[in-house]
């Protein structure tokens, strides 16, 4: 190799690393192999906390106690801070919708949990907040996938008939729940 392509192949070696260590969260390919047999696997990153979570929270089709805590915490109403269980059967829904589009690519969470306060508080700004909200209760999530068109995402989840799926383009984002299957 001579001296003019090792140097170029340094300079891209470095912009490679500085740009890993700018580029936010979300836009990073997920490090972690696709799931083993028998493993499920979600990696989140909160638009409005920054914080991110990678865990496998179930195994061989038995939920992991101490990887839902986790998540209720993750999860939580980030305005109040309470923290409230999460209905893993929304999990996997989200794993679902990955598995059929092939990819392990990050969830932004929107929102999770909200607390009956912040709901109320939600509703006097927005008439799109339901009043009985199933995100009170730990059965709703707003979402997008990194890398992925919300739309097909809305598809993967109308797909599965399970609970309700809203598309919001405007906002570009899928709520998803698991009370009865309806689409809006």
């Amino acid at each position: 190799m001579d001296r003019r392509s090792f140097l170029a192949l340094g300079a891209k070696a470095a912009a490679g690393i500085l740009l890993a260590q700018t580029v936010p969260a979300p836009v990073l390919a997920s490090s972690r192999p696709r799931a083993e047999k028998g493993f499920k696997n979600l990696a989140f990153y909160h638009t409005h906390t920054r914080e991110c979570l990678d865990i496998t929270y179930a195994r061989n089709g038995v939920h992991d106690p101490k990887a839902l805590h986790q998540i209720n915490k993750y999860l939580r109403d980030f305005r109040t801070s309470e923290v409230h269980p999460i209905d893993p059967d929304i999990l996997d829904i989200l794993w679902q919708i990955q598995q059929d589009i092939g990819c392990d690519s990050t969830y932004e969470i929107i929102s999770g949990y909200r607390s009956p306060q912040t709901n109320q508080k939600l509703r006097g700004r927005s008439g799109g907040v339901a009043k009985r909200s199933l995100h009170m209760k730990g059965q709703a999530l707003d979402i997008r996938l990194t890398g992925k068109n919300t739309k097909l995402v809305r598809d993967c989840a109308v797909a599965l008939e399970k609970g309700g799926v809203g598309y919001y383009a405007a906002s570009d984002f899928v709520h998803i729940d698991t009370g009865r299957f309806r689409v809006w």
